[in-house]
């Protein structure tokens, strides 16, 4: 008699969740989805799977279950509220958080599952919606490879590549480094096509070009053809990639180091968020270099950012980002458009850079 595969539950159907959750669907394992709005989870329920109406009757009767949500302030309540994840899981069962959060909450989820008689374990991904649709994410798994070896089937379901770096919270933070080398390499990319562009040159054979040399990166070859094309929906938020840069930063500030590579890249996102493209794809970075007619062709608005009415804080942007002494101003095409200094980094479970 074959083996009966291991019950799933999914909490967290959206942009990269759903295409996962659908991929262990396809490999016929039973799943229950559960996703703040109903929507976005209706594919999925047309394709056989459960839907629950609150995270604890998801999880009840699970096996493994999988979170993809936002924030980390979303990990700390799906998981630890008292009728959260933890206290509505059946012992044995384990838990795996595939959201970009705090290597801190990962090692308190963790610890206070094995108290409980249940397994967690941080296991954010990497390869944007497009790895998730292919089903060829990098795992980056905050576990040992003896730790996953009961549900390795599972992962590889959506996953090509699993990295195992040992412990809870190490996966996470693992995460952030990654963030951090994409953080530069977005910034490169922007700057690499304004150069070509104010010289003249054809952009995409320059883009072809640095792609064939040491110059490319994941962001030169996978996101400029959308930005020069005028595509900037989301395969990953403006949004949420402020946040992972938020943690990543929060984490330097605590083992005392600078990170000025991604410290600039925060300051830049921090200003196209501010200025109505927190939900646009990252590639929406090229936008702050563009005419304000470009940049309002993609629904952005320079007026939202008040750099002339800078507070006493020296930032315009309406946003409160404490102060840390920061002072990265950029002029882009003396438009008059200056990103703002002074950015903080926030601290703690709830940070997301916002």
């Amino acid at each position: 008699m074959a083996k009966t595969k291991p019950s799933v539950a999914f909490i967290g159907t959206g942009i990269m969740g759903a295409p996962i959750a659908g991929h262990i669907l396809d490999a016929g394992y039973p799943l229950t989805v559960y996703n703040r709005t109903r929507a976005k989870a209706e594919g999925l329920i047309g394709r056989g799977a459960v839907w629950a109406d609150t995270p604890a009757a998801a999880v009840a009767d699970a096996d493994v279950v999988f979170t993809m949500l936002g924030y980390p302030t979303d990990v700390e309540e799906v998981y630890l509220a008292g009728d959260g994840v933890l206290a509505a899981a059946k012992e044995g069962a384990v838990l795996i958080d595939l959201t970009t959060s705090s290597p801190e909450l990962a090692r308190d989820i963790a610890e206070a599952a094995e108290v409980t008689g249940k397994h967690a374990f941080d296991c954010p991904v990497t390869g944007g919606e497009q790895g998730a649709v292919n089903g060829t994410l990098t795992l980056i798994v905050g576990a040992t490879e003896h730790d996953i070896e009961p549900v390795r089937g599972l992962l590889e379901t959506f996953g090509s590549t699993i990295r195992c770096f040992g412990g809870p919270g190490k996966g996470q933070a693992a995460k952030l480094a990654n963030q951090v080398a994409l953080s530069a390499s977005m910034v490169g990319m922007a700057d690499a096509l304004s150069l070509a562009q104010q010289c003249g040159l054809d952009l995409e054979q320059t883009r072809e070009m640095i792609c064939s040399g040491t110059g490319r990166s994941g962001a030169m070859e996978s996101l400029a053809p959308a930005a020069l094309e005028g595509d900037f929906k989301p395969g990953f938020k403006v949004e949420h990639f402020l946040k992972d840069l938020g943690l990543a930063l929060a984490l330097a500030e605590e083992k005392e180091i600078a990170l000025p590579g991604a410290d600039t890249a925060f300051t830049l996102y921090d200003m196209l968020e501010a200025i109505g493209g927190g939900a646009l794809g990252t590639q929406a970075i090229t936008l702050l270099y563009q005419e304000e007619a470009d940049a309002v062709a993609a629904g952005l608005d320079w007026s939202l950012y008040r750099g002339a009415d800078a507070e006493e804080d020296g930032c315009g942007c309406g946003h409160d980002h404490g102060d840390d002494g920061h002072d990265h101003a950029h002029d882009h095409g003396g438009d008059g458009h200056e990103c703002c200094g002074g950015h903080g980094h926030h601290h703690g479970h709830g940070a997301s850079g916002e």
